[in-house]
């Protein structure tokens, strides 16, 4: 059983003309295309890096040829590997397959990946809400989480450790939507988190947290860690084939933490795929960082 658990930085990193143009040559020019459609360099960059990091995934870990790569997306915008490489073997069976998944918000893209089993990761960074007080925040997110979420999120103490357990609770809710593929038509409010009594740190990774689907506890993981102080991951790892398969806990390896990846790490196996495009650094370096707002929030901090 393989895992994979990578994070790049997004928010401190500065590409020269020379780093963005090899960047933009080494994906697909569609996904080229899609990034240059950005009004903001924050988002270009990250989803610049959670290409880079797929791409790196695949061909490190999956042993597909960086030239050969070809990701798609799914209706709902899941990235997924098209027609695959089969490597035949006559030492034994065929290993499991590779189940990923990719988030990007705040300062980090991140990508988690699993053998055997269905894999969402979502990271979210505790903010205050730009336009209204904390509990009119809390008011308009009232039906995205149930009454013993809420008894959870509001009695965590000061407003900022309220967010932080807001935040949380987001980032498990998405990782589950995203490793079942279900989307924007999900209710929330079926799914229900019991959180670990053991507060999450930079240092360790817990698997304690119990997820309940529609009153009856499921047998799904969920990984959750800090990248920073700022920053919450959870990673979901549910059952393959919910008709045959068997429990996760005693098959999977002990959880790791998220490796962090300079801009070389990404680049290590690259390979351009098509040719230097000067236009579009041209295209980025005109955009501005951030909204207006997330500068101002930015710099008082």
């Amino acid at each position: 059983m393989g895992s994979v658990r990578w994070a790049f930085r997004c928010g401190s990193w500065t590409p020269s003309r020379s780093d963005w143009l090899l960047a933009a040559r080494c994906i697909q020019r569609e996904e080229k295309e899609r990034i240059g459609q950005f009004v903001f360099a924050k988002d270009a960059k990250s989803a610049m890096a959670g290409r880079l990091l797929l791409r790196r995934f695949v061909c490190e870990r999956m042993g597909i040829p960086w030239s050969e790569i070809r990701l798609e997306r799914s209706p709902r915008g899941k990235p997924y590997l098209a027609a695959p490489l089969k490597v035949s073997s006559d030492s034994g069976p065929e290993p499991p397959s590779w189940s990923f998944n990719l988030s990007h918000q705040g300062d980090y893209a991140v990508l988690a990946a699993e053998q055997g089993v269905q894999v969402g990761v979502d990271i979210m960074k505790i903010a205050m809400p730009g336009s209204s007080s904390v509990p009119e925040f809390f008011r308009i997110m009232m039906r995205q989480f149930t009454a013993y979420e809420w008894s959870v999120i509001q009695s965590a103490g000061s407003e900022h450790q309220q967010l932080a357990a807001f935040y949380r609770h987001w980032a498990l809710k998405e990782s589950f939507i995203k490793a079942i593929g279900t989307g924007l038509g999900f209710n929330l409010q079926r799914v229900e988190f019991h959180l670990s009594s053991e507060p999450l740190t930079q240092k360790c990774v817990l698997r304690q947290t119990k997820m309940h689907l529609d009153e009856e506890e499921e047998d799904w993981i969920f990984e959750e860690s800090l990248l920073d102080a700022e920053h919450h991951v959870a990673v979901a790892l549910g059952p393959a084939d919910k008709a045959g398969s068997a429990p996760l806990r005693p098959s999977l390896p002990p959880p790791t933490s998220f490796t962090l990846l300079s801009f070389s790490d990404l680049m290590a196996s690259a390979s351009p795929l098509t040719e230097e495009d000067s236009a579009c650094w041209d295209s980025f370096k005109t955009k501005a960082e951030a909204p207006q707002r997330q500068r101002e929030t930015h710099a008082t901090k």
